[in-house]
């Protein structure tokens, strides 16, 4: 080979890793895509807390009305936080609201991303407790259908499974065990969707009409089309309520232990994840009623989907390394494993 044709070899290989290096430090890889979609969520929270509704005395009565059927020890902190609200509104909703545009501006921007993630943490626990109950789930009511085991908890949980760090040794088989590890991963999702599996098989879910009526409860101030969604879902389930909640369990049961399959057979089990979440997000849950007016948050729905493709496995990626044999002109330059 000429010496023109070896500096020819040579400066494509150059271009190519410097092309690399660009694009490692700029372009988004998919656990930064999902931590901007967790910041996107956390903006609509925040947007959401500025509603007028959110000013008034409506949401400190929001706030006592998750302390019904808890526990004392539970519902006593909630209460009391209630009643807070209730007398500096103005003040206190709007600290709330700034907090959480803070967080998703945080999220957002690298610099900041540990710090927002780590306070997200702080911030989803106490909302947890103070603001949801515990997401109800020491009351006889709750459903993963009605959001349980609480949305807020799902951030916490998001913002752990997406931390900017990664684990030494071999790849990560999807996203969400970059940081924490697979087995930790995968007990975490087992956790969760076992008990929503639990949740729906509780007697007061089991009921003939306890699900028509959840559903049937949605349809308040929400628009038109959606209302009548609901209604037709709600008559849909009428007097099928153990049957309803079988069905469901049995899917949530699926959804659990599929992260635990090979990757082909994975796959299916986190597009049911994401479906069941669709239906419980748009049927059970009326898209948060935010279109109602005086939601909080778009609840569970969108962070279980979005937690879903946390765990969407990942084919691992081998690149060319910085110093190479030579390669006559014209070969192959270097291959990339998908």
């Amino acid at each position: 080979m000429s010496e023109i044709a070896a500096a020819g070899v040579r400066t494509r290989w150059r271009s190519r890793l410097d092309a690399a290096t660009e694009t490692a430090r700029g372009a988004p890889d998919a656990r930064r895509r999902l931590q901007l979609a967790l910041a996107g969520i956390w903006l609509l929270v925040a947007l959401l807390q500025y509603q007028p509704f959110m000013f008034s005395s409506g949401f400190s009565q929001m706030i006592g009305g998750t302390a019904a059927g808890s526990p004392r020890v539970v519902a006593s902190p909630i209460t009391w936080d209630a009643t807070l609200v209730a007398h500096h509104p103005v003040l206190l909703n709007t600290i709330f609201a700034t907090i959480q545009l803070l967080l998703a501006i945080g999220i957002a921007c690298r610099p900041t991303l540990r710090i927002a993630l780590a306070a997200s943490i702080a911030w989803a626990l106490g909302v947890w407790w103070f603001g949801e109950g515990l997401g109800m789930v020491l009351t006889p009511a709750a459903s993963p259908v009605n959001g349980a085991p609480g949305a807020v908890i799902i951030y916490a949980l998001l913002a752990v499974l997406l931390w900017p760090a990664d684990r030494p040794g071999r790849p990560a088989p999807f996203t969400a065990a970059r940081a924490v590890g697979a087995p930790v991963a995968r007990a975490l999702w087992a956790v969760l969707w076992l008990s929503l599996a639990y949740f729906a098989l509780l007697p007061g879910n089991r009921a003939p009409q306890a699900l028509n009526g959840m559903i049937a409860g949605m349809e308040s101030g929400e628009p038109g089309w959606l209302a009548a969604l609901d209604r037709g879902a709600a008559s849909l389930v009428a007097h099928q309520g153990l049957a309803a909640s079988v069905v469901l369990a049995v899917a949530l049961v699926i959804i659990a232990v599929g992260v635990y399959l090979p990757a082909p057979a994975a796959r299916p089990t986190l597009v049911l994840a994401i479906v069941v979440a669709a239906v419980i997000w748009v049927f059970g849950e009326a898209f948060g009623a935010i279109l109602a007016g005086g939601a909080t948050d778009p609840n569970s729905g969108p962070l279980l989907m979005l937690l879903a493709l946390t765990y969407w496995p990942v084919r691992a990626t081998v690149t060319a390394p910085a110093h190479t044999a030579f390669t006559p002109a014209g070969a192959d330059e270097g291959t990339t494993a998908r």
